[in-house]
C-alpha cells in the first residue's frame, strides 16, 4: 500500500545498511544523505547499538506499562542532565507524532485551553492532534481537523513576505501580525504554540535569532505553552546538543523523537517538575502499550553514550561548516541553486530557475533527484506551492569529509546534467 502521498517508493529493494551507506538487493552502494528518515544519526549499524539490541533483547525488552526498569530510570535522568533547568521530567515513548501528541495532551490539561498554533509549513506527525498542527502536507481530504488549530507564518528570510526597507525579512512585524490574526481568530482558549527550531519538511527554514525569544513572550502573555519539536535538531545534529540553546530559552516542553533512538522507534516529552506535577494532579493520562520500553531505552542510553564520548556535538559542528563550503561552492558554479540555508548537519540548499524571480520548478527537482540516485546518492527534496524544490540535507554524525565530499560531487554531476536536459 503506498502511504506517501503522490511520492513513489524507490524503485530498488535495500538489503543492507552499513554507516552512512545503504546497499541493494542488486549489490549497488548508495550514499544516504538523509541518515534513513532523518533518525540515524550514528550511522547504520553502528556496533555499538547493535551490541546493546543484541545484549537487551536477550535480557528484557518489554513490559506492562506500568512497570519501570533500569534503561528507563537512566535515561529519563540522563537526558534531563543534558538539558537546562528545569526541564528534568521525561515520558518515554515510540514516535514524534505520539510524543507531540502527548505534549499538546499535557498542555491542554494544564492550561485548561485547546487552541494550538504552529508554523504555516509545519510537520508534526500525522496522528489526530499532531496532524491538526501540521500544515506542510496532508490537510485536503480527511474532513475538518481538530477546532483551534491555527496556522502561524513561517519567517523565511529567502522569500519574506514582510521585508524592511532594504529588502530584508521584518520577522517582528510579521511575528506581530501573526499573533494580531490568531488573536481575532481565537475563543480565549489558548493552550500551546508547537513548533520545529528548524522546520525540515518545510523546507529546513531557520528563523532568525531573537526570534524565538519573542515568540515565547508571545506565548506567555496568552497563557500559552511553548513546546518545542526537537525531532531532527535535538541531540547534537545542529552542532550543539539543542537547537534552542541558540536562542537562550528553555521551552516550557521539549519533544525528542528520531534521533534519540538512532532509527529506532524511540521518543520522549520532557518538561519541568511543576507541569508535571500539575498535570498529575488533574489526571493526565498517556498509556500507551509501548511506554517505557526497555530495550529502546537501552538504545537510548547507548546513543547518549556515543554522542558524548565521540563529542558528536563538536563533530556535527566541524562536519557542517565543511558542509556548508561545499554546498556554496554549488551556489556559486550553478545558477539553479538560489538559496543555501541550516545549521550543522541538517543543511538545505532551494532549486530555482531564476534567481532574481526565485521560480521553483517541480521538473528540475525531480531531474536532480532521479539522477543522484542514478548515480548513488539518496536525496529527499521538499517541494510545496509557492517555492522552489529544496533538498533536505541531513547526513549521520558519523560521517567522514570524504563522505560528505562524494556527496557534493555527485550533486553537482546530477544538478549539471540535469540542466543541460532542460
Amino acid at each position: 500500500m503506498r502511504y506517501a502521498g503522490h511520492a513513489e517508493f524507490s524503485p530498488e529493494i535495500i538489503a543492507r545498511a552499513e554507516g552512512s551507506f545503504v546497499y541493494t538487493e542488486g549489490g549497488r552502494r548508495i550514499l544516504d544523505f538523509t541518515s534513513g528518515q532523518m533518525s540515524a544519526i550514528l550511522g547504520h549499524s553502528h556496533p555499538d547499538i547493535v551490541a546493546t539490541v543484541r545484549r537487551q533483547v536477550g535480557e528484557l525488552d518489554h513490559l506492562y506499562s506500568g512497570m519501570l526498569s533500569a534503561p528507563v530510570i537512566d535515561l529519563a535522568r540522563r537526558l534531563a542532565g543534558t538539558l537546562p533547568a528545569p526541564l528534568e521530567k521525561a515520558l518515554l515513548l515510540t514516535t514524534g507524532a505520539e510524543a507531540n501528541e502527548a505534549a499538546i495532551r499535557m498542555a491542554k490539561l494544564v492550561t485548561g485551553g485547546h487552541e494550538i498554533v504552529s508554523f504555516a509549513r509545519s510537520w508534526h506527525g500525522m496522528t489526530q492532534a499532531a496532524a491538526g498542527a501540521t500544515y506542510s502536507a496532508g490537510r485536503k481530504g480527511y474532513g475538518p481537523a481538530a477546532p483551534g488549530n491555527f496556522a502561524l507564518p513561517v519567517p523565511n528570510a529567502y522569500r519574506p513576505d514582510f521585508a524592511t526597507a532594504t529588502g530584508e525579512l521584518d520577522w517582528r512585524r510579521q511575528l506581530e501580525f501573526g499573533f494580531e490574526l490568531i488573536d481575532a481568530q481565537s475563543t480565549g482558549s489558548p493552550a500551546a504554540c508547537l513548533v520545529e527550531p528548524i522546520l525540515s519538511s518545510g523546507g529546513v527554514i531557520e528563523p532568525p535569532p531573537g526570534y524565538f525569544a519573542a515568540l515565547q513572550e508571545k506565548c506567555h502573555e496568552r497563557g500559552m505553552l511553548l513546546i518545542l519539536d526537537e525531532a531532527q535538531t535535538g541531540l547534537c545534529r545542529t552542532g550543539s546538543w539543542y537547537a534552542f540553546e541558540r536562542d537562550g530559552i528553555v521551552p516550557d516542553i521539549l519533544v525528542l523523537s528520531k534521533t534519540l533512538g538512532a532509527g529506532l522507534p524511540l521518543a520522549a516529552v520532557l518538561t519541568s517538575d511543576d507541569l508535571e506535577q500539575r498535570a498529575h494532579e488533574r489526571g493526565y493520562l498517556f498509556f500507551t502499550t509501548h511506554v517505557a520500553d526497555p530495550l529502546v531505552a537501552a538504545v537510548g542510553n547507548t546513543v547518549l553514550d556515543v554522542l558524548q564520548r565521540d563529542r558528536l556535538d563538536q563533530r556535527a559542528a566541524e562536519l557542517g561548516a565543511y558542509l556548508r563550503q561545499g554546498l556554496e561552492h554549488l551556489h556559486d558554479k550553478h545558477e539553479v541553486v538560489g538559496d543555501i540555508r541550516g545549521r550543522g548537519l541538517l543543511a538545505g540548499l532551494e532549486l530555482v530557475l531564476d534567481r532574481d524571480t526565485k521560480q521553483g520548478s517541480d521538473e528540475l527537482g525531480a531531474l536532480v533527484t532521479r539522477r543522484c540516485l542514478d548515480l548513488g546518492l539518496h536525496m529527499n527534496i521538499v517541494q510545496l506551492p509557492g517555492m522552489g524544490g529544496t533538498f533536505r540535507i541531513a547526513p549521520p554524525l558519523t560521517a567522514t569529509e570524504e563522505e560528505l565530499q562524494l556527496g557534493l560531487d555527485i550533486l553537482d554531476r546530477a544538478i549539471g546534467e540535469s540542466v543541460a536536459t532542460m
